[in-house]
């Protein structure tokens, strides 16, 4: 294949796109776009090792600028797409027109709006790309105060780091429980304990009415008119999918960019993959964000465009460290009705049923259990809620 192959989004979607792309034999152009002054770099250890200064810039890339000279795929960075013209085969980049045959959009997912009330004032952060955590983390240091808006992943994790610097940490949740959209009420439990030994507050069920401050923050008000003190406010309240370039070239969308089992877009010649993607999984209509998603979908995609591509069915899992605990997600847990928890010398687990079928598990510190449960959820295995939560049955013969 010759065609010239164009993919907008430089994050881990693309990377992996354009990688399978080139191992799997196509030997016509292929041209990575990103808004960022990067080359493509892995998100996770944002939140965690990077923020933490246990790294440097250079452990994120996911490659070095030389593999992609040496394998043929050029980057082009610094600049957003600014349009795609599906019927000219071009797309704006850097004031100009570059032309393709087909294209992939792995544009990601952006932070969500800042709320209404939130001064735009200095030391207010949102933790999405290198640079956003740059400008954040030469703030942190001992005794510096933080308020994190949001109990999800990206808030604990933080909150995980800035404790550990020594700093002072609120952690401020709208809903009823930290984590409430992804997981259950007892591994909630589990990391707000783990939270609060560490000296984490957390408040629940709380919002933030406003940011107070005269150039620099100062303070939150909560709704119920209390004032928290602070340095630094992080705004973790969820991304949104980049759909703008998608909709704006009348691709279909809803909560993301449509794409069929093989990523496939409403619009001939062009995928999409990752977290802007929204595909049938399990009967709905699904957007996943995590790497294995952006990873796995990706490559499904590049195998399509290769003529080589099968029907994307995952197995979703996804991971978060926070403090020395490793928390390990397999499968999705949406409309469950039983959870059943097993717990071991090695640590904790919370699987999910949905009437009989098992679904999803959370796995805190136990790294077996995880594995197993994946091969379980792979092959679409029927397991007896008993035996699981039986600690004198092992998980192994549950795969029997």
């Amino acid at each position: 294949m010759h065609d010239r192959i164009a993919i907008v989004g430089a994050g881990q979607a693309g990377a992996a796109l354009a990688m399978r792309l080139r191992a799997g034999g196509h030997v016509g152009e292929i041209v990575i776009y990103g808004a960022e002054p990067h080359l493509p770099y892995q998100r996770p250890p944002l939140s965690k090792k990077y923020l933490s200064g246990e790294w440097e810039a250079e452990r994120l890339y996911l490659r070095p600028d030389h593999y992609w000279r040496d394998a043929g795929i050029e980057v082009r960075s610094g600049e957003p797409v600014v349009a795609i013209d599906p019927a000219a085969r071009t797309l704006r980049w850097g004031g100009e027109d570059r032309p393709w045959d087909r294209l992939a959009l792995t544009t990601g997912a952006r932070p969500r709006p800042r709320p209404a009330g939130f001064a735009d004032v200095d030391g207010v952060y949102e933790l999405r790309s290198l640079n956003d955590v740059d400008a954040m983390r030469a703030r942190f240091s001992p005794g510096r105060r933080l308020a994190v808006v949001g109990g999800g992943f990206i808030g604990l994790e933080t909150a995980a780091v800035a404790a550990g610097l020594g700093m002072v940490v609120t952690v401020i949740e709208l809903a009823e429980r930290i984590l409430a959209r992804v997981v259950c009420a007892r591994t909630s439990e589990h990391f707000r304990n783990l939270h609060a030994a560490n000296g984490v507050r957390i408040l629940e069920g709380r919002s933030v009415s406003k940011v107070l401050g005269d150039g620099a923050v100062t303070a939150v008000e909560l709704d119920d008119g209390k004032r928290i003190d602070t340095d630094i406010v992080l705004l973790g309240v969820g991304v949104l999918p980049e759909t703008s370039l998608a909709e704006q070239a009348g691709l279909r969308c809803d909560n993301g960019i449509l794409v069929d089992e093989r990523c496939r877009t409403s619009c001939s010649g062009i995928w999409a993959a990752g977290d802007c993607a929204a595909f049938p999984f399990m009967g709905e209509k699904t957007r996943l964000e995590s790497v294995q998603n952006a990873i796995d979908q990706a490559e499904a995609a590049a195998d399509d465009m290769l003529g080589i591509g099968v029907p994307y069915v995952p197995v979703p899992w996804f991971w978060s460290d926070q403090y020395d605990t490793k928390l390990q997600i397999a499968g999705l847990n949406r409309g469950y009705t039983q959870v059943v928890s097993r717990s071991t010398g090695r640590g904790l687990s919370n699987w999910y049923f949905k009437d009989e079928d098992f679904i999803a598990v959370d796995c805190i510190g136990d790294a077996q259990a995880f594995m197993i449960a994946k091969r379980l959820l792979a092959g679409g295995a029927r397991i007896d809620p008993a035996r699981v939560a039986d600690p004198d049955i092992q998980l192994k013969s549950l795969l029997a």
